[in-house]
């Protein structure tokens, strides 16, 4: 039998390919609902201001992030140590009764902020697992000369659902609040069926060590890995300062007055952006100058940020939503290539939880941070200065982390082993 030269061209790449498709197609269309119904209620049941109910979302996204915070150690423990499908497939399950319960508050009219505070909780509790276990099954499933392509085209899964998700969520919020969960609910059942169809590996023998020295050993590896940690901690503090989602409700109903439908689109631009880009790398994968090429692409993020930020017109912020969703896009691909092909099987899980715990702390503290500098400066004056922060962030990074500019290729040689100063 021909060796594969896609990953799709692998079955059990396949399902896992749909399986995050169905996931985050589904999820994504629940956040942007929860988002917007929690701006509404804050608006109409509350009385609040505009820049209140701006504080409301980004106190939304503090709730999203303290079950990471909390459950990453034992996250990456289960994705290191128990069948990876499984941890996946009861994740998934966690995100389709949280999608029921909230159809059918909504269909009852008996939702309430409180209610969408901790339901947001659980869907973060949810993601705490679901990310390490999904990451670290890939490398298991495909060559690591095609690990690459496969995180580039995995990564076409994730942001064309990030389209479809939020724009159907808008639209289904315009026509009944319960219709978007129900559509999640369908999306979620379909992806526990994906996440179990596929074959058992057993977890990595090194995971049968004592839970204290998993964590300690994951802490340790990233920590002393000065070209991960690098590229980890840039993600972190730029998209922590650049974060501009959580403030979309506020800018479709009070800056740029496009409603629902207008809201669904401008949750789905950054997404659309990526997707073309991704589609671009699972043909063409970055393979040289990895490092200064992220660099790059997360300035751009911060300036497309910007602008986004001062705009009034509806198509300017639509483009800077796609283009910074693009250049994230790029910074994605190659932190976790970089972090698969740097990190030994036994780690995978362990590592994952880890770079999974930057990345929502970067989405949803930076959402409370967004939300804070809004109710001083409002929400254009929040989303400008942030980006303007991100690019400050990288011209920092790019002096703090030499390793970075001077990392030419995905090759795991740029492995320092000394402690990160």
């Amino acid at each position: 039998m021909n060796a594969p030269t896609h990953p799709l061209q692998v079955r059990d790449y396949r399902l896992i390919w749909l399986a995050r498709f169905i996931n985050t197609a589904a999820t994504t269309a629940m956040v942007v609902v929860i988002g917007a119904q929690t701006y509404q209620i804050s608006r109409t049941q509350y009385g609040m201001s505009e820049a209140e109910a701006s504080f409301m979302l980004g106190l939304l996204g503090l709730v999203q992030f303290v079950p990471f915070l909390i459950l990453t150690p034992l996250a990456g423990i289960l994705a290191d140590r128990m069948d990876r499908r499984y941890v996946a497939a009861a994740s998934c399950a966690v995100d389709l009764l949280i999608a029921l319960i909230l159809a059918v508050a909504n269909a009852q009219a008996v939702l309430t902020l409180p209610m969408l505070f901790v339901l947001a909780a659980g869907y973060g509790a949810a993601r705490v697992f679901m990310g390490p276990a999904m990451s670290a099954i890939t490398p298991n499933v495909v060559p690591p000369d095609l690990l690459p392509k496969a995180i580039a085209t995995s990564s076409v899964a994730w942001q064309s659902a990030a389209v479809i998700g939020p724009a159907l969520g808008g639209f289904l919020l315009g026509a009944d609040k319960a219709l978007p969960y129900a559509f999640s609910a369908a999306l979620l059942a379909l992806g526990v069926v994906a996440l179990l169809a596929i074959r058992h590996r057993a977890p990595p023998a090194a995971a049968k060590e004592p839970p204290l020295k998993l964590i300690a050993d994951g802490a340790k590896f990233v920590w002393h890995e000065r070209f991960l940690l690098g590229c980890v901690s840039l993600d972190l503090f730029a998209v922590l300062l650049g974060g501009a989602t959580a403030m979309l409700p506020a800018f479709a109903y009070d800056v740029l007055h496009v409603g629902d439908e207008g809201l669904g689109l401008l949750r789905a631009a950054p997404a659309l952006g990526a997707v073309v880009v991704a589609t671009w790398l699972g043909f063409r994968p970055i393979v040289r100058n990895v490092g200064a090429k992220m660099l790059w692409a997360v300035a751009v993020f911060g300036l497309a940020t910007m602008v986004f930020g001062l705009s009034t017109n509806y198509l300017l912020s639509l483009s800077m939503l796609s283009l910074l969703g693009g250049a994230d896009s790029i910074s994605v691909f190659i932190r976790n290539t970089l972090v698969q092909l740097n990190t030994p099987d036994e780690m995978r899980g362990r590592v994952s939880s880890i770079s999974g715990l930057a990345i929502s702390a970067s989405n949803e503290l930076g959402e409370m941070q967004s939300g804070l500098a809004a109710a001083l400066l409002g929400p254009v004056g929040a989303v400008a200065l942030g980006g303007a922060g991100a690019i400050l962030v990288t011209a920092v990074w790019a002096v703090k982390f030499p390793e970075l500019l001077r990392a030419k290729t995905f090759a795991p040689q740029y492995r320092n082993k000394e402690p990160a100063s």
